[in-house]
């Protein structure tokens, strides 16, 4: 159904969703609780209720910090369709950036999770912030304005104050009577957690929210029989746009995990939910790869010599695999979009030939996030799809000579710009539009996009070759006994950290009888077995010249992306 709105603001989806699919199921926790479109309407009317008796209106700033819940999209729905501007903050993010985006932001209110409270404290309420709510209950938990009461103890002066305040109200009571939402009004601002370490607060419009579910439309058709399982945080704008906004603009469910979504748990779920629709990173699928299928062709010496060097065999063998993959989702699976970082091409490769619905999507939070797109059928292995319609592209290359070159995007769905700081904004954003996606690629002759990288990541080789670490990452990361790595410059030499599987290392090593040193060696020579093995599939200008081994774990952001200025 194509989605028809009287202006394109989240206030008119609200109100149409929630009438034309009153009956359906909106979300749940799994096994537990369920919503209704017409219950969240409910919700939403009483949540605007609360606002209006405590004064906060259009254009006040209101944050969310919780882990995934169904009382997450309606109070975004709540805050938005009255005009106000929802402020989405990652549950991973350090309550340090907690607070300093309760700040910046100058939000009003917040709604937080129980397991989320404790990153809140008193001095939060020093700046704007002035109400706390439960996401649970929807209820308050905290209201720092002074009351009546003690304003009278504290003299006549602060009784004028309250008057005022009061009087203020009154006008915003009625303000509210007639209000007006323009699609070019800030609906949201994201702050991003990227592989910089410089956090911004994206400002996303109402016009740039629509414009994203129209572009989806284009991609995929979703009806109201379709069955969404969520894993993906929904204070980032992949899992806000694609995977709330654009099931709830169809009358689709969305399912949610009450726990920490690994794997395992993943799995488990889908057998219940049995869903027809999901998004993920690639590091969620490439998990699943390794420890369903490729572990699985390891077992036996003789299978894993006929997969890797028979492709009638590989790909028979492929096809048996995507079947049982499909039937431990839950067998219902249409459409399992990736999106958030590049995609292993060996992996990819896999999914392509078992015939597994995937499909590709590319995009930034500052784009909402789709720039293009590719759906089950239509995928090509390193590739991320067509651009969507109504985005202009262009590409910005270093010498004529140079096939790849940075792209520069302009539409409907590009950001407003950063929140409070014009130099940044500048630096990406012209005054014609056109954004600088700062990744590096180019459109081939059938109109698709490959990108192969971030520019600033790119290790310019001896004779001014383009080597692009994520590309010899993924070659490194194929290696079964590697959970990730890490490629970058140093004194003009391509260098890899290699964080292994030190589970199945052990596995295969008897630590209670092998000395620490004896491992120690075993692990260095496991390094530069994997070095040797990677070079042999590298040109000879990107290849590796050392390997350093990452003891612990990479610090990632929330779409498992490493961010690269802490291990360098």
């Amino acid at each position: 159904m194509t989605i028809q709105l009287e202006n394109n603001t989240l206030a008119a989806l609200t109100e149409r969703s929630t009438s034309l699919y009153e009956d359906k199921l909106l979300v749940s926790n799994i096994g537990e609780i369920e919503i209704t479109y017409a219950q969240a309407k409910a919700k939403i009317a009483h949540i605007h209720s609360i606002f209006e008796d405590l004064g906060i209106r259009q254009g006040d700033k209101v944050a969310i910090c919780s882990e995934n819940m169904p009382h997450w999209g309606i109070v975004y729905l709540a805050v938005t369709s009255l005009g106000a501007i929802a402020v989405p903050i990652l549950p991973d993010f350090h309550s340090n950036e907690v607070h300093h985006i309760i700040k910046h932001s100058e939000a009003v209110a917040i709604f937080v999770s129980k397991k989320l409270s404790a990153k809140l404290n008193e001095d939060d309420f020093s700046s704007s912030l002035q109400y706390v709510f439960s996401l649970e209950s929807l209820e308050i938990l905290e209201d720092k304005t002074p009351k009546q009461s003690e304003l009278v103890i504290k003299g006549t002066e602060k009784i004028a104050q309250f008057k005022a305040k009061a009087m203020q109200l009154t006008n915003r009571q009625s303000d509210s009577q007639t209000l007006v939402i323009d699609e070019n009004d800030l609906a949201s601002i994201i702050y991003t957690s990227g592989t910089t370490g410089q956090s911004k607060g994206v400002m996303l419009s109402h016009k740039n929210l629509i414009a994203q579910i129209k572009q989806a439309e284009s991609l995929v058709k979703i009806t109201t029989d379709d069955k969404f399982l969520s894993i993906l945080p929904l204070a980032h704008t992949f899992e806000c746009s694609v995977g709330f906004l654009v099931p709830f603009s169809n009358g689709a469910s969305i399912h949610y995990i009450n726990k920490v979504p690994s794997p395992k748990i993943i799995l488990a779920a889908m057998q219940k939910v049995r869903p027809t629709c999901m998004l993920s990173v690639p590091l969620v699928i490439e998990k699943i790869y390794k420890s369903k299928v490729q572990a699985g062709f390891n077992k036996n010496r003789a299978v894993k010599f006929l997969y890797e060097n028979l492709t009638c065999v590989r790909k028979k063998l492929n096809k048996i695999a995507g079947k049982k993959l499909q039937e431990s989702f839950g067998g219902q699976i249409r459409f399992f979009g990736i999106g958030g970082a590049k995609l292993s091409p060996f992996v990819e490769a896999f999914l392509l030939e078992a015939d597994f619905p995937y499909a590709i999507g590319y995009g930034l939070t500052e784009t909402a996030p789709i720039i293009a797109g590719a759906v089950p059928g239509r995928t090509k292995v390193g590739t991320t799809g067509i651009i969507a319609p109504h985005i202009e592209c262009r590409f910005e290359k270093q010498s004529e000579d140079s096939r790849d070159g940075e792209l520069h995007v302009r539409g409907p769905n590009i950001m407003m710009g950063y929140y409070k700081d014009t130099v940044r904004t500048a630096e990406v954003l012209d005054e014609d539009g056109w954004f600088n996606t700062g990744d590096l690629g180019y459109i081939d002759d059938n109109g698709v996009l490959t990108i192969n990288g971030r520019s600033k990541n790119v290790i310019i080789g001896a004779s001014g070759e383009n080597i692009y670490p994520e590309a010899v990452e993924s070659v490194i990361n194929q290696n079964p006994l590697v959970l990730d790595s890490m490629v970058y410059e140093v004194d003009h030499k391509v260098v890899a950290k290699i964080h292994i599987d030190y589970d199945q290392f052990d596995e295969a090593h008897n630590i209670n009888q092998t000395s620490d040193s004896a491992l120690h060696d075993d692990i260095l020579s496991l390094l530069e077995e994997i070095r040797t093995e990677v070079n042999t599939q590298l040109s000879s200008y990107s290849k590796i010249t050392r390997v350093v081994e990452q003891r612990e774990p990479f610090i990632k952001t929330p779409t498992k992306k490493i961010k690269r200025y802490l291990h360098i």
